[in-house]
């Protein structure tokens, strides 16, 4: 039997959302179970939060990284409730989106749900496609659905919806929707690691229209808590004071465990044939320091994941992984020389539009809360998957292409007040087809050749900050689990 005096030793590698959930969410379940644990985080740089970053700059709101997440995704909101933070909501202002097509901003149809048409009527009447692309789109009404594949039943998003659809709706509505999540290629995506729903629900109704729209009118599961009214009334959510709160609420909460900040994880050792009590592990980092460890919990990207595991365990899957690299620009101005009103959230650009922007949020008119009222706040994206070599470029050359797009499609010719942008190099991996079945097979290699390290985090199982923060919260039960079933 496990002595009730034995204090089980976690390191955590990251302190982005992953790795702070997963420490989280280790200390609290340790807690329900009655059990002792220390965990100790481990972050190569000299703040926390990752990909997370909000500049209060003034009475502005600025995030250089992600600048909201999805209502619907549960366990943000839980994540959101336990640290006390449910007051602290942002709920979305303007709502109406936008599709460049030829050279325009089109009003996004009524009814598009994930890049799928759910109003046939909106539909029927939208220019952003032709008549003979909505006849071959409504033809997904008469489909039947593709027969379960036993090799492995996994397609690029773009193959999918291009069979349901045809290649129009494809690229004319979904991929700007779709693969901008992921700074991708929707052709190269894999269906099963992005939106499995879309496969669920072409096997259940055959038609993904008809499935997506009886979605829409399912109501909550029975028991389910009440969503308070900032979720049941917002799409996307974020913080008042933007998304660092959720890394400064998460920081409170982790107070009273070992932080190793400003210094990388540089190895990995079993330490086989200890003696009885002794560490599974030794971590050692970059500044000489040694960590013992139980168990590991590795959320930092695959590339410094392999790094640390290729000695021990084939870790190609890691090693194989690509990432897309990403910049946002954020460009302040004041309201009187702006010249025009902002009535909508934004706009997303087509791959083959022509374009540098991918996509633009209309900030202070989505947030309000992130720009005086004499202000507007605006930001754009640059790079994607096959074409981020513009990432590279001179502050200076992005923000010249940036402008130039802005008054091209929005008349834009103000000279800003301020200029923020924030270059995310290597920051969006990329799950191509067959990811899921590579992610399961490495962590059975890693259950049977490392037992208690655990990899997680956005190159796995989705790359939202709710997944995040799920996957977190998964790898703390998966390492507890592991450790109670050694020491019995």
């Amino acid at each position: 039997m496990r002595s009730n005096e034995r204090i089980d030793r976690i390191v955590i590698i990251g302190g982005g959302i992953s790795g702070l959930s997963s420490a989280f969410y280790v200390l609290r379940q340790a807690e329900e179970q009655g059990r002792r644990v220390e965990v100790t985080l481990v972050e190569a740089g000299e703040r926390l939060g990752g990909l997370i970053h909000t500049l209060r700059k003034g009475d502005f709101v600025i995030e250089q990284g992600p600048d909201s997440f999805l209502a619907r995704k549960q366990p943000i909101i839980d994540l959101t409730r336990e640290l006390g933070l449910e007051d602290e909501l942002a709920t979305q202002g303007a709502r109406q989106s936008f599709i460049v097509h030829e050279g325009r901003l089109h009003p996004m149809p009524q009814g598009l749900v994930l890049g799928i048409p759910t109003d046939i009527d909106a539909f029927l009447a939208t220019e952003l496609v032709s008549e003979a692309g909505k006849q071959r789109a409504l033809e997904d009404l008469e489909l039947p659905a593709r027969p379960l594949v036993e090799s492995g039943d996994d397609e690029s998003i773009g193959d999918f919806l291009d069979r349901r659809f045809g290649a129009e709706v494809t690229e004319r509505l979904a991929e700007p929707l779709l693969a901008g999540i992921y700074a991708g290629e929707l052709r190269q995506l894999s269906l099963q690691a992005t939106f499995p729903q879309f496969r669920q629900v072409e096997l259940q109704h055959g038609s993904l229209i008809r499935g997506m729209q009886a979605s829409r009118q399912t109501p909550p599961a029975s028991g389910e808590a009440k969503p308070s009214p900032a979720i049941q009334t917002s799409v996307f959510l974020s913080y008042k004071r933007g998304l660092s709160t959720l890394v400064e609420g998460l920081d409170a909460a982790l107070q009273g465990i070992d932080r190793r900040l400003g210094s990388a994880a540089r190895a990995i050792e079993p330490q086989s044939g200890a003696a009885a009590g002794a560490a599974r592990y030794v971590v050692r980092l970059a500044n000489g320091d040694a960590v013992d460890a139980d168990a590991i919990v590795l959320t930092v990207p695959t590339y410094a994941s392999a790094d640390l595991l290729e000695p021990l365990v084939d870790a190609r899957e890691l090693r194989e992984m690509q990432y897309a690299s990403v910049a946002n620009i954020v460009l302040g101005f004041d309201k009187a020389a702006f010249g025009r009103e902002l009535e909508g959230s934004g706009f997303v650009v087509p791959r083959d539009a022509g374009y540098t922007i991918t996509a633009c949020t209309w900030t202070s008119a989505k947030w309000t809360h992130t720009a005086p009222q004499d202000k507007v706040l605006i930001r754009c994206y640059v790079g994607h998957a096959g074409e981020d070599a513009i990432v590279g470029a001179s502050d200076e050359a992005i923000t010249a292409r940036v402008r130039e797009d802005l008054q091209a499609l929005m008349g834009i010719e103000t000279e800003p007040e301020f200029v923020e942008l924030t270059r995310l190099s290597r920051s969006m991996p990329q799950y191509s087809v067959g990811h899921v079945q590579r992610m399961a097979e490495l962590r059975s290699r890693l259950a049977e050749r490392l037992p208690g390290v655990w990899a997680t985090g956005m190159a796995f199982d989705g790359v939202g900050i709710p997944d995040c923060v799920r996957q977190g919260k998964e790898a703390a039960a998966a390492v507890l689990a592991e450790l109670a079933a050694v020491r019995v």
